[in-house]
C-alpha cells in the first residue's frame, strides 16, 4: 500500500511543478507586449527551472515501518526557481509610440508567443498525465480494498 502513496506523492509533485510552468507561460503571454514594468523597461520573459527531489514514503514513516534496509530514494520534482531571461528585448521601429527611444525604437519583451504556447501545451499535457496516474492509483487502491471484503 505504501507504494501507492509514494506514487501519489510523485505524481502530485509533478503536477505542482507543471501548474507553476503553466502559470509562468500564461504570465509571459499576458505580458508579451508590455513595454513598461515597475523595474523599468520592458517585461522580461520568465522560465521555471525544475529539479529532482527525494520523496519520502510518508505511509511507512507514519507507521514507523523501518523493517527493510532503505534503498535508493524515490524522486519527485520541484520547481527549484523561476528565472528571468537575460535575452535582449526585441527592438521595433515605431517612432510614434510613447515608449520609443530617441531613434524611434520601442523595446518589446523577449517573449515569443509560439514558444510560450508550446511550453503551455507541454505543461498541460504533463499535468494531465499526472491526473491520469492519480486516477489509476485510486482505482488500484479501490480494487485492492474490494479484495479484502
Amino acid at each position: 500500500m505504501s507504494t501507492l502513496f509514494t506514487t501519489l506523492d510523485i505524481a502530485g509533485s509533478g503536477m505542482t511543478a507543471e501548474r507553476l510552468r503553466m502559470n509562468v507561460a500564461a504570465m509571459n503571454l499576458a505580458n508579451a507586449r508590455s513595454t513598461r514594468t515597475a523595474e523599468g523597461g520592458p517585461y522580461r520573459r520568465r522560465d521555471v527551472v525544475l529539479a529532482a527531489r527525494p520523496v519520502e514514503d510518508t505511509f511507512q514513516r507514519r507507521l514507523g515501518a523501518q523493517l527493510v534496509e532503505p534503498g535508493e530514494p524515490y524522486l519527485g520534482v520541484e520547481a527549484a526557481e523561476v528565472v528571468t531571461s537575460d535575452d535582449e528585448p526585441i527592438l521595433v521601429y515605431e517612432p510614434g509610440h510613447p515608449d520609443a527611444d530617441a531613434r524611434g525604437y520601442v523595446a518589446y519583451p523577449n517573449v515569443r508567443p509560439v514558444e510560450e504556447m508550446v511550453n503551455l501545451m507541454g505543461a498541460a499535457r504533463a499535468y494531465e498525465a499526472g491526473t491520469t496516474v492519480m486516477r489509476t492509483v485510486r482505482k488500484m487502491a479501490e480494487q485492492a480494498f474490494s479484495i479484502g471484503r
